[in-house]
């Protein structure tokens, strides 16, 4: 049988993470104090997908890890 090599589709997979947290918030009744929260996260986890799509499109290696870097701190502040 032969291996395939994992499919590393992050374009894909960040377009995903913003549906499933959008999903995710719609799903439950958030007080008014959590709905700052909820709001910050639906940004940030957007925000990985655009930057990551803006990376795939960048017209320079300096632009390509500019993108990247965003993408990372979107992602570690979708994970706080």
């Amino acid at each position: 049988m032969e291996e395939r090599e994992p499919a590393y589709d992050l374009e894909e997979r960040t377009f995903q993470f913003a549906l499933e947290v959008r999903s995710c918030i719609s799903a439950s009744q958030w007080t008014r104090t959590q709905w700052s929260d909820c709001d910050q996260l639906l940004r940030s986890s957007g925000s990985v997908a655009a930057n990551y799509i803006e990376a795939n499109n960048a017209v320079s290696k300096p632009d390509f890890l500019f993108r990247i870097r965003i993408a990372k701190k979107e992602a570690s502040e979708s994970k706080l």
